[in-house]
């Protein structure tokens, strides 16, 4: 528990035998529920989590297929509503994410300032010689995107995925509806906007070392602007839809 909130870290985990076990040994001892969710590994992630059960209120949930990050994140994010968490931070099982950074993500939900909380690897000092060049220059680009796709004109750092988001929050999303796969961060903030949902956003230490990215140019340069375009188009008709509402009693009257 942290200032009096009942946390949930959902760890979604696809093919991490190296690291995820480290992932979640360095989670806080504060934390009350670990939910790791492997999206139908191959490799030896299964056995390599299973070696780390001895850890209080710590579950594995496995994926008979698999369905894409944006899926194990929903999936977590499904079992951390049935435990009844105030809080459920998103942390991948790639150590990429720095425990340290955690209660700053919570704080602005438990001072009830925010629904959803980004973190932001852009505005942390010395991010040009910890984050590799490429990924520095994709991330401002889907970023840009990101701002008219999502309308949270505001937002920093599409693509980072470490975040929280409070119970009320998240039991108003339609996670069912939510893209699954790679470009899962920037529908969600679409999807959490029509929502409502107050965004804040934290300043976050970005980890770089001996992971592998699975995102391919193919990926970033037209499967991701995809997502946004419909994203886009899906958040126009939703407030088409909602003027008209407010509209049509007026024009009866």
């Amino acid at each position: 528990m942290l200032e009096g909130k009942t946390i949930a870290v959902v760890v979604p985990a696809y093919n991490e035998e190296r690291l995820v076990a480290r992932a979640v040994a360095q989670i806080p001892v504060f934390v009350d529920h670990v939910v790791v969710v492997d999206d139908a590994s191959t490799d030896g992630t299964v056995a390599a989590l299973e070696a780390v059960s001895s850890r209080p209120g710590y579950e594995i949930v496995r994926h008979a297929a698999n369905r894409g990050v944006g899926g194990a994140i929903v999936t977590g994010y499904e079992r951390s509503l049935t435990l009844g968490a105030d809080v459920a931070v998103v942390m991948a099982g790639d150590a990429q994410m720095d425990p340290a950074d955690l209660p700053r993500l919570v704080a602005p939900i438990a001072a009830g300032d925010a629904d959803y909380v980004k973190g932001d690897r852009l505005s942390w000092p010395g991010v040009f010689e910890a984050m590799p060049l490429a990924r520095f220059v994709g991330n401002h680009v889907l970023t840009r995107l990101t701002r008219l796709s999502s309308g949270y004109r505001e937002v920093r750092d599409s693509q980072c995925g470490y975040t929280a988001i409070g119970r009320s929050a998240l039991a108003r999303l339609d996670l069912a509806a939510v893209h699954a796969r790679y470009g899962y961060p920037n529908d969600l903030l679409a999807h959490l906007f029509t929502s409502g949902a107050r965004l804040a956003q934290i300043p976050v230490r970005p980890i770089y070392g001996e992971e592998l990215s699975g995102i391919s140019w193919f990926t970033a340069l037209v499967r991701v602007p995809l997502v946004l375009l419909r994203s886009f188009l899906r958040r126009r008709a939703i407030a088409a839809k909602s003027r008209s509402i407010v509209l049509e009693p007026a024009r009866r009257a």
